[in-house]
């Protein structure tokens, strides 16, 4: 294994890059790949369909404990040897929950799958340590990008192999591809010094409650990923239920995830974008089309090409602007990256799980036109904060 070496020493190269992004499309198909199987899981181990967002909750719980716990490790340790480290984990937590046979058992399980895709957040920190001040932004653009894919590509991949496999081929299948990437990023990652001072891991924790007390920029940049978020899961946790309903497969439920590509497409420019200065702007955009995406979505009972046009303005806005936040908290910062990244993230992983619980909730006692307001109202909250942070100078 080669030493540890400054990061200035090292050049981020575009094979390293997109390496990355893969790695991170990977750790985050763990935790979405379970949004088109709901109802499988459901009905394999004899759940309700009002109790199948806790799948999505314990997940977004085990992401959040994972992000006090572990990313801020990152600026105390070797990067390298904890993102492999978590990577051999994730593998074992991905087979525990094809094996579970109880629904105890899978929500602890999936808890785990959630605390180790983490992962993808120290990757990130990777990324932006690596990259030179002025590829900052693009950089952390393109490996979010590869979330973006992860996210998406997930839902039809899952699909996929659960028609064939059933839904427990699927977390299987994600266990050998954890360990492919664990030997690749052994092969390619180099191990970087931590940039900061060293310090105890409880003064460590510490510093994240004093950032999100101190920092401006972090505590409003959390309230967007909080509601940006929350949104996000409202649509994407409960829309296989009517989907379901109109008797579409595993496989053409996983296809409406092709439509949210645009948000990929979106993540890079976002990123440019926030080192030409032009952040405020492209989230104040992006929150508006975030809120008029839940119209179209409406009508998906009278047409699926509505929803298909929806899931592509949700999925463009919440990339925008969650790559916008993220350039923007790490410019120039990167001795406390993956403080800032972890502390900012515990506000997404909040929002993603609340959305996900309450959609199931809501879409059980109203139906979906309750569950297009819910994501609407969140929507325009988000979009509300933006013009009022505006008007405060």
């Amino acid at each position: 294994m080669s030493s540890a070496h400054d990061a200035s020493s090292f050049q981020l190269t575009r094979g390293l890059t997109l390496l990355l992004a893969a790695a991170c499309a990977l750790a985050v198909a763990t935790v979405y790949c379970a949004q088109p199987l709901l109802e499988s899981m459901a009905q394999s181990l004899g759940v309700p369909s009002r109790q199948v967002g806790w799948v999505v909750g314990a997940t977004q719980a085990g992401y959040a404990l994972g992000l006090l716990l572990i990313v801020p490790l990152g600026d105390l340790l070797d990067r390298k040897r904890l993102i492999l480290a978590q990577l051999l984990l994730s593998a074992l937590a991905l087979v525990a929950v094809g094996l579970a046979q109880h629904w105890a058992a899978l929500l602890a399980a999936m808890g785990m799958v959630g605390l180790m895709a983490v992962v993808v957040q120290l990757m990130v920190a990777q990324a932006a340590t690596l990259a030179t001040p002025a590829q900052q932004g693009q950089a952390v653009g393109t490996v979010t990008s590869g979330i973006v894919l992860g996210i998406l590509l997930a839902r039809l991949v899952a699909g996929v192999v659960a028609d064939l496999a059933g839904w427990r081929g699927v977390y299987f299948a994600a266990a050998g591809l954890a360990l492919l990437m664990v030997v690749l990023l052994g092969w390619r990652m180099p191990a970087v010094r931590p940039l900061g001072q060293r310090q105890h891991y409880r003064a460590l924790l510490r510093s994240m409650a004093v950032l999100l007390r101190d920092d401006r920029l972090l505590r409003q940049r959390g309230v967007f990923a909080l509601l940006i978020f929350a949104a996000f899961s409202v649509l994407w946790s409960s829309m296989v239920l009517p989907l379901s309903a109109l008797q579409l497969t595993h496989t053409q439920i996983g296809l409406f995830g092709l439509a949210g590509v645009a948000g990929a497409l979106a993540a890079s420019g976002a990123g440019r974008l926030a080192d030409r200065g032009l952040g405020q702007r492209t989230t104040g955009l992006a929150l508006g089309l975030l809120t008029l995406s839940w119209l179209p979505s409406l009508f998906v009972g009278q047409s699926l090409l509505a929803l298909v046009a929806g899931v592509v303005m949700l999925d463009l806005a919440v990339q925008a602007v969650h790559v916008t936040n993220q350039s923007l908290l790490l410019a120039g910062r990167a001795e406390m990256a993956s403080r800032l990244i972890g502390a900012y993230m515990c506000c997404y992983s909040v929002g993603s799980g609340a959305g996900a619980v309450t959609a199931s909730w809501v879409y059980g006692a109203w139906g979906w036109d309750a569950v297009c307001g819910l994501g609407a109202g969140v929507s325009a909250l988000a979009w509300g904060y933006w013009w009022w942070l505006q008007r405060q100078g």
